[in-house]
């Protein structure tokens, strides 16, 4: 039953009629063409059934007759529960909604979460509506800081080639020049052969970052089991797409890219032993964005830069812009300064350092 929560300070009368429907939460997926595939009800249902958590998407009924869904998952005990949209390592959650979200409304929408019975809410909310997220924040919401980038594919793949810079072409020649052939799917052997790399990239990644190899190794396979990644395939289907790069019938590199309205890269792994010079990553993008294209994506997220400059210049390679957004979080109990604090302690022993 549909709940008024009532006009709150900024005059925006919203209902609450709890979770919503996963028949309600796909229309919106649909509609939304700014949406990423981490917010389809395929993918909350690939979280719950991999991560442990319990799937709750809150719907939103405005007074101009406009409509909301915020995918939003929890887990633990009642009274120290924790709620994410989407939980750490998860992709890109935040609003669906049936036409442009604005400010007021999202503001709305922040002053209900307020009210839910979690010790803390967060959202990491598509770097696409960072200005609207920023406009409606709220007293008493943290916001973090991060930096993405994104390709636009309007035009198709041979005006974003046009957008690339001359050395991503360069090195897109080099790698077919080296005998670097791809293959694209979601089947268990490239899931294994990913994963593979994943997990050599958990120690070059250990060195870099000046922290013990066990500990990235634990770190990474807590974080990505192989299974979490048979269980997005299962659920995303076609949407989930692997490209495996080879050399001599060898696999050396690999990509994760979500496919919808909006085309998303999540994972990279490499061999580089195995890779050495060949460019592979350049090909495996090139790859990617060009299926991108021909699914009728409308954006292509190259996802999280941090400070890292090396990965901001190889991104922008692409033609893709630096686009700064925010987290936000909202807590009765100050758990981030808690755990920010333990994570710093354990860094200071360990020796660990940023990759930059």
């Amino acid at each position: 039953m549909t709940q008024p929560i009532g006009p709150n300070a900024f005059g925006h009368l919203i209902h609450s009629s709890g979770p919503a429907s996963d028949a309600m939460w796909l229309n919106l997926y649909q509609h939304d063409q700014a949406a990423v595939p981490s917010q389809s009800p395929r993918w909350g249902q690939a979280v719950a059934a991999a991560g442990n958590y319990r799937c709750n998407p809150q719907d939103f009924h405005f007074a101009d007759g406009s409509h909301a869904v915020l995918p939003l998952f929890t887990r633990g005990v009642a009274s120290l529960r924790y709620a994410w949209s989407p939980p750490p390592a998860w992709g890109f959650g935040g609003l669906l909604s049936d036409e442009e979200i604005s400010p007021d409304k999202l503001r709305s929408v922040l002053a209900h979460l307020e009210t839910l019975p979690y010790v803390g809410v967060k959202v990491r909310p598509n770097p696409l509506k960072a200005h609207v997220w920023a406009e409606a924040m709220r007293p008493g919401w943290a916001s973090i800081p991060r930096l993405a980038h994104v390709v636009d594919l309007t035009g198709g793949f041979e005006a974003v080639t046009a957008r690339f810079r001359s050395n991503a072409g360069t090195n897109i020649r080099r790698a077919q020049k080296y005998g670097v052939e791809v293959e694209a799917g979601n089947s268990d052997r490239l899931i294994d052969e990913f994963h593979g790399l994943l997990e050599l990239s958990f120690v070059r990644w250990a060195r870099k970052q000046h922290e013990p190899a066990a500990l990235a190794r634990f770190r990474g396979l807590r974080r990505d089991p192989r299974s979490k990644f048979a269980t997005m395939a299962a659920n995303l289907g076609e949407g989930f797409r692997l490209y495996v790069a080879r050399l001599g019938g060898r696999p050396v590199a690999a990509i994760l890219v979500l496919m919808h309205h909006q085309a998303h890269y999540t994972r990279g792994a490499i061999d580089e032993g195995l890779a050495g010079e060949s460019r592979a990553t350049y090909l495996l993008q090139a790859t990617a964005i060009e299926e991108a294209c021909r699914l009728g994506s409308t954006h292509y997220h190259m996802g999280e830069t941090g400070n890292s400059a090396s990965l901001a210049q190889f991104k922008s390679r692409f033609g893709a812009i630096a686009i700064p957004y925010a987290e936000y979080r909202y807590e009765r109990v100050p758990l981030a300064r808690i755990d920010s604090f333990a994570r710093s302690t354990v860094k200071r022993v360990v020796g660990f350092r940023d990759a930059s």
